[in-house]
């Protein structure tokens, strides 16, 4: 795998407080941004990141209020991946020292629905490693859902890999609500990020699971290389696949990844890309994700001013904000949990 080149950041002229306000005046009435236009977000000269964000604001505030979604993530299953993507400490080139182990029992599964629920997600993600689950490991997630579903009635999300047709209807069937498949990067990008499937195989898995009637989660890692212009296409692309849930990452570096070596987020890029993934998809669910805490710090409470949703407590093999720091963050805000 050919490793990403890291591009530097373009500035642009200053745009000023009515272009950003015209951005948001164009979300609120329907109408997404040009592709100029959102370029010109993450180009703008950072001591424009304030009126940026007040028109993102305007935008989400339009949609969801001050309301804040919840999500918690199970790691079903770790490792044992065959495939190749840099940034993930679970897949077969990676030499990351990471927890392995096979899917997850039924009853493990439930309980941390249970767990979900203390900790006030709205939404459990079970996430399990592969290139897509086997007939067991299907059986196991389907068997699983129906006793949440029953018992808590809570929102589940599944991330398994390529699904066929026939696997999402059966997800489906058993009671999930929503089947996260990131798209990762844009297409142009996508070989240098990985080789043993394609952009294409995840566009299908997402076709896929709308189809069979789930709704759709889809978004990006940041930092990977990848130009601005990179960016913008992945705003569109989600888009244009008519995505509910866009969860936005920010590549946390880890030692023994093909990726380790980059580092070039700043706090206030991150920012202007949530903003930009508002303008171009104004009535989604936008959240942040991994990395947030490496790559935000003390700016955190700031992308909730673009996006309305975040993961809670810990990621697949990275730790998380402890939640209690999540909800004095929300309280701070004046925000308040849905």
């Amino acid at each position: 795998m050919d490793r990403p080149t890291v591009t530097k950041k373009a500035t642009a002229p200053k745009q000023g407080w009515a272009f950003w306000e015209h951005l948001a005046d164009k979300a609120i009435a329907g109408e997404p941004p040009t592709r100029e236009e959102a370029l010109a977000v993450l180009q703008a000269d950072d001591d424009e990141l304030l009126p940026i964000l007040h028109a993102a604001y305007r935008v989400r505030r339009h949609y969801y209020g001050k309301r804040v979604r919840l999500n918690m993530i199970i790691n079903a299953k770790s490792g044992l991946c065959p495939e190749d993507c840099g940034y993930c400490s679970q897949s077969i080139v990676s030499k990351a020292p990471i927890a392995k182990y096979p899917m997850l029992s039924k009853e493990v599964l439930v309980e941390g629905a249970r767990k979900a629920t203390e900790l006030k997600a709205g939404t459990y993600c079970i996430v399990a490693s592969g290139r897509g689950p086997t007939d067991r490991e299907l059986e196991t997630v389907i068997e699983a859902v129906k006793e949440i579903k029953a018992e808590l009635g809570l929102t589940v999300c599944a991330c398994l890999g390529i699904l066929t047709e026939e696997q999402a209807r059966k997800l489906k069937e058993a009671g999930v609500d929503r089947y996260n498949h990131n798209l990762n990067t844009s297409e142009g990008h996508y070989a240098n990020i990985a080789t043993t499937h394609t952009y294409a195989d995840r566009v299908a898995t997402l076709r896929n699971v709308i189809k069979a009637g789930i709704s759709p989660c889809s978004g990006c890692i940041l930092g990977m290389g990848e130009s601005p212009e990179d960016v913008v296409e992945m705003a569109f692309a989600v888009r244009e696949l008519d995505i509910d849930s866009i969860p936005i990452n920010f590549l946390h570096a880890i030692p023994g990844t093909p990726l380790e070596h980059l580092n070039e987020l700043t706090p206030v890029y991150c920012l202007k890309a949530v903003a930009l993934f508002r303008f171009v998809n104004p009535t989604k669910e936008i959240r942040v994700a991994g990395g947030r805490e490496v790559h935000l710090r003390t700016l955190q409470p700031l992308l909730l001013y673009a996006a309305n949703s975040i993961f809670i407590g810990d990621y697949l093999t990275t730790e998380g904000q402890a939640p209690s720091a999540d909800y004095q963050m929300l309280e701070d805000l004046g925000f308040e949990i849905a």
